[in-house]
C-alpha cells in the first residue's frame, strides 16, 4: 500500500513557511538592477559568477553530500532561459548529474499552477472570484463548523456564510489538512482518504497507511461531508481547499483537471515536462527523494521506482505534480510576461496582476499564521511585487514583477526543515542583489 500522508507532517510546517518569500533584497530595489551589466555570465549556463553566495551554499550541501543535488535558477525578464548555479546529482548513489531537465516532486508548488488555472476562468466569466462553491458543487451548500477544530465532530455549528472561490484561493474557507488538521478531524480524513500529495510505496513508521478516495469526484463529495475547522473568512489557515479547486476547474470546465492544466498552461507555456504521472521512458530524469533523519539522507522514493511512475487515484491540485526546472521556469516567465510567453497569450494581463495580488477577505485574522501580516494570492503568497511558493521536498519558485527575476530553488528532501535552506538561499540572494548593486553603481 502506497504512503499517502504528506511527509511534511514529521516537523513542523510553520518553519518552512514562515520564512518562505520573507523580506529580503529580492522584494525591493527592481529599479536598481534594471540593465545591470553580467559580461559574458549573461550567455553561460552556469552563472555562479554572478550569485556567488548562492553558489558557496548549494556547494556546501552538495560537496558534504547532505543532499543530492541543489540546484538553482535565476531568470531576467524575457530571458528564454533561466540559468544555473549549484548541482549535484539525480541520486547519492548514482553519477548522472542534475540539471534543468531533472525531474523533481514539487508537491505545494502545484497550488500556484492550479491557482492561475482558476484565474483563466474567472477572467472567462465561467467562475466568479466571490462565487459560491455550491454553486458549482451542490454538496458544499450547507457546511457545519467545529465550535473546536480539534473537538469532536459533532460538535458543531453551521457556517455563518458560504464558502466562495476567493477563499479557497487564499486558504480561508476554513477547511482542513492533514498536515494541519488534529484531533477527530485528522482522522476522518484519513478514513476518507483525503489525501494530498504522494510521498512513497515504502511504509513510513509512525504513519499508517491511508487509502485515497478512488476519484477527485468521490475526494469532493467525501470532504463535503466532514465539518470546517473555521468559519469561512475569518482565519488563514493552510487547507486542502486548493485540491477542491481541481474539482470545481474540472465541473466548469467540462475537463479532467489535469486534461485543462496541460491543455491552457502546460502546452501553450511550452512546459513538456510537467505530469501528475511520469511517464515511464522520462523515468531516468527523475530525482531520488530523500527522508532526513538526524542529519543522514535514505532513500524515501527512488527515482527508478517512484510512486510517481503510478497514476494517481486523485490528481491534487494542492501538492500533485512532478516538474523541472526548465519547465517551472516557464510557468514564472509566462507570469512575468503578464499571460504571455513567447508570443503566446496563455491568459490575461488582469488575470496575472488579480492572481499575483492579495485575494484575501478583509475579515481574515492571519495572527499566529504563516503569512501573519502578508498576503495570498491565488494560490501562492504576495507580498509587495513576489509572488511564489515552496513545496514538501525543499522546492521554492517565485517571480519578483519589480526587479523582473524568477528563481527556483531545486532539491528533494523532507522534511523541508531539516536543513534550514530556504533561509540560507534567501541571505545568499540579499548578498549577491547587494554586490550587485554595488556594482552597477560602481561602474555608473
Amino acid at each position: 500500500m502506497p504512503f499517502e500522508l504528506p511527509f511534511e507532517t514529521l516537523a513542523s510546517p510553520a518553519l518552512s513557511r514562515r520564512s518562505l518569500l520573507r523580506g529580503s533584497a529580492l522584494l525591493a530595489g527592481g529599479a536598481a538592477l534594471s540593465g545591470l551589466p553580467f559580461g559574458r555570465a549573461v550567455f553561460a549556463h552556469d552563472v555562479a559568477e554572478s550569485w556567488p553566495a548562492a553558489a558557496a551554499m548549494a556547494d556546501k550541501y552538495v560537496s558534504s553530500r547532505k543532499l543530492a543535488n541543489l540546484l538553482l535558477t535565476f531568470g531576467w525578464g524575457q530571458d528564454d532561459m533561466a540559468h544555473t548555479v549549484g548541482g549535484g546529482t539525480l541520486s547519492l548513489a548514482k553519477p548522472t548529474p542534475v540539471d534543468e531537465n531533472s525531474l523533481y516532486r514539487i508537491y505545494s508548488m502545484t497550488k500556484p499552477i492550479t491557482g492561475m488555472a482558476t484565474m483563466i476562468l474567472i477572467d472567462e466569466g465561467k467562475l466568479g472570484l466571490d462565487q459560491p462553491v455550491h454553486e458549482i458543487l451542490p454538496a458544499f451548500r450547507n457546511m457545519r463548523v467545529l465550535i473546536n477544530p480539534e473537538g469532536p465532530l459533532d460538535e458543531t455549528v453551521p457556517a455563518n456564510q458560504p464558502i466562495t472561490i476567493r477563499q479557497l484561493l487564499t486558504h480561508t474557507a476554513g477547511i482542513g489538512y492533514q498536515i494541519v488538521s488534529k484531533g477527530p478531524l485528522l482522522k476522518a480524513y484519513n478514513d476518507a482518504g483525503i489525501v494530498g500529495g504522494r510521498v512513497s510505496r515504502m511504509p513510513i513508521p509512525g504513519f499508517p497507511p491511508v487509502t485515497p478516495a478512488p476519484s477527485l469526484a468521490e475526494w469532493a463529495d467525501r470532504l463535503a461531508e466532514l465539518p470546517l475547522m473555521y468559519q469561512p473568512a475569518t482565519k488563514w489557515s493552510y487547507s486542502a481547499s486548493i485540491d477542491l479547486l481541481g474539482r470545481v476547474i474540472e465541473v466548469v470546465s467540462g475537463m479532467g483537471f489535469e486534461a485543462f492544466l496541460k491543455k491552457r498552461i502546460f502546452d501553450p507555456c511550452g512546459m513538456t515536462s510537467t505530469w501528475m504521472q511520469v511517464p515511464a521512458s522520462e523515468a531516468y530524469r527523475l530525482t531520488d527523494n530523500y527522508g532526513i533523519v538526524k542529519g543522514n539522507a535514505f532513500p524515501l522514493d527512488p527515482g527508478a521506482n517512484s510512486i510517481y511512475l503510478d497514476a494517481p487515484e486523485v490528481p491534487s491540485g494542492g501538492g500533485g505534480l512532478v516538474s523541472s526546472p526548465k519547465d517551472y521556469d516557464r510557468f514564472l516567465r509566462m507570469l512575468l510576461g503578464y499571460g504571455r510567453i513567447d508570443g503566446k497569450f496563455v491568459m490575461s494581463e488582469e488575470a496575472v496582476r488579480v492572481g499575483t495580488s492579495n485575494l484575501m477577505p478583509a475579515t481574515v485574522d492571519t495572527k499566529g499564521s504563516w503569512i501573519a501580516g502578508e498576503g495570498h494570492g491565488a494560490g501562492g503568497r504576495s507580498k509587495g511585487a513576489t509572488f511564489g511558493w515552496g513545496g514538501a521536498a525543499g522546492t521554492l519558485g517565485a517571480v519578483d514583477f519589480d526587479l523582473k527575476l524568477r528563481t527556483g530553488l531545486w532539491t528533494q528532501y523532507m522534511p523541508s526543515e531539516a536543513y534550514l535552506i530556504r533561509d540560507e538561499f534567501l541571505a545568499a540572494l540579499d548578498s549577491d542583489l547587494a554586490t550587485m548593486r554595488a556594482a552597477k553603481k560602481k561602474a555608473a
